[in-house]
């Protein structure tokens, strides 16, 4: 009887993350405070980015384009809720300099996981890694030269 449950439970924790992950950028969505807002779903792209890392080690390479795509939805709402906080970088920097240097962080990140994988694999995150490098570098921009007027 243990037995059984010990798997039931190993089955519930290997599912659990991928449904987890989903529930971190709703989360995200709920979070009224813009700048946390930004962070919590930039905190959920690195969170499955870890989820997609796994997926290519088991060979998933669904469970890997979905997490690549989530990766890419939660580094667009962490730009948009930073543009639609109306402030200027300059003058305001602590949630976009927070930001730039996590999508950074992320891309560095990205690019191991995509020199990791297969050959053939590695255009499964060019769109994720794109989208993120264009969001760090306006991130960058606006920091250093303000928003335009």
């Amino acid at each position: 009887m243990t037995g059984s449950r010990t798997i039931l439970l190993l089955a519930a924790l290997a599912l659990a993350p991928v449904g987890m992950l989903r529930a971190d950028l709703k989360a995200a969505l709920n979070e009224h405070d813009l700048g946390k807002r930004s962070k919590l779903a930039l905190d959920n792209a690195v969170a499955t980015l870890k989820t997609a890392r796994e997926a290519y080690q088991q060979g998933d390479n669904a469970r890997l384009t979905s997490a690549a795509n989530e990766i890419e939805e939660s580094v667009d709402l962490a730009w948009e809720s930073l543009q639609s906080t109306g402030k200027n970088p300059r003058s305001s920097p602590k949630w976009f300099k927070q930001a730039e240097i996590a999508t950074r962080d992320l891309l560095k990140k990205l690019e191991t996981l995509q020199h990791d994988l297969g050959f053939e694999d590695r255009p499964l995150l060019d769109k994720a890694k794109a989208r993120t490098q264009k969001v760090h570098d306006d991130l960058l921009l606006e920091l250093m030269e303000g928003k335009k007027k």
